[in-house]
């Protein structure tokens, strides 16, 4: 194929809406710098809500909408159960897995639900139709069947777009206080895998000897979790699972330091930053235990360099030559 203009079709089950303006910063990102990179792409969102009746009338939406062959070069799913839209297959599909699509959805105590399993029985089935496969972590490929050729991308970071400012300021335009100590949680507090109870529970704990907040940081515009970023003195993650967290990244490009459950990808990504640590276990006293020793540091870590090679014009190229691999 000639290195004309890629025309993209992405189909994805989340995207911002007037009711949930904030959600998949990371998605809106990688479109954004698609298209600064001068791919053409147009989304078709959807609401799946796991609900059959919803992906059929996304699918006959879908259909009515999209007649002319010759209007895309390709179509890429973002979410395993967004491939299930574009039937019949017109055009080359590309299938980016983000993690319940394959790893499944817990419980709350932490066992697989029955739509956990029909969600990754479906996107295992509908690996077989994809002409690339995409996603964020090796943990992940290894739940995928090996019809077809699947490449390890993790979600990047603007590097650009974090604020230059100092902890001081940060604080100052968050209206925080500038003499406590903040602990950041980033996830849905009702988020059954990101165990936000949990986070809570260490925290308390850590309070009998070295007072802290826990600050949340949710359901806010993408800046302001950046600048909380930069406000806080530790950024903490207890999820039961995850693909390739953006905020563990997010953290690093900020110079904040991590404590961190094992889960996803995020030991390959923290474990040679110094300051950075990963608890041995999920109990609340070794969080605590971990959160205490980090903040008993007081100071920033050194991350920026860690996560380089994650930058969104990077990632960019990368995705694009993973098109024109497809469409070639």
């Amino acid at each position: 194929m000639s290195q004309s203009r890629l025309r993209v079709l992405m189909i994805t089950s989340e995207w911002p809406t007037p009711e949930s303006p904030f959600s998949v910063p990371f998605l809106v990102q990688q479109v954004k710098f698609l298209r600064q990179a001068g791919v053409e792409v147009e989304v078709f969102s959807f609401r799946g809500a796991r609900n059959p009746l919803n992906y059929l009338k996304a699918l006959w939406q879908f259909n009515r909408t999209y007649r002319d062959r010759s209007t895309f070069d390709l179509v890429h799913a973002q979410f395993g159960q967004a491939a299930l839209i574009p039937w019949p297959k017109r055009w080359p599909l590309v299938i980016t897995y983000h993690g319940d699509d394959l790893l499944g959805i817990l419980s709350r105590d932490g066992q697989q639900t029955w739509q956990g399993r029909l969600l990754v029985a479906v996107s295992n089935n509908l690996a077989s139709f994809a002409n690339s496969l995409v996603v964020f972590s090796q943990h992940m490929k290894k739940n995928l069947p090996s019809v077809v050729s699947s490449l390890i991308q993790p979600t990047g970071v603007d590097l650009e777009a974090i604020p230059k400012m100092s902890q001081t300021e940060a604080r100052a335009k968050l209206a925080l206080p500038a003499d406590e100590r903040l602990a950041l949680f980033v996830g849905s507090p009702d988020c059954r895998r990101k165990l936000y109870s949990l986070a809570q529970e260490s925290v308390e704990l850590l309070n009998k000897r070295l007072p802290t907040r826990l600050v949340l940081g949710w359901n806010r515009p993408h800046g302001e979790i950046l600048l909380l970023m930069l406000a806080c003195d530790v950024l903490l993650n207890t999820s039961r699972q995850e693909g390739s967290p953006t905020i563990i990244k997010e953290a690093l490009a900020c110079n904040l330091p991590i404590v961190s459950v094992v889960v996803g990808d995020v030991v390959e990504r923290i474990k040679e930053v110094e300051g950075c640590e990963i608890t041995l276990d999920n109990r609340p006293q070794t969080i605590a235990d971990a959160l205490e020793r980090t903040l008993r540091r007081e100071r920033r870590i050194d991350g920026r360099p860690a996560v380089a090679q994650l930058d969104e014009r990077v990632l960019a190229q990368k995705m694009i030559a993973i098109y024109r691999s497809v469409v070639s």
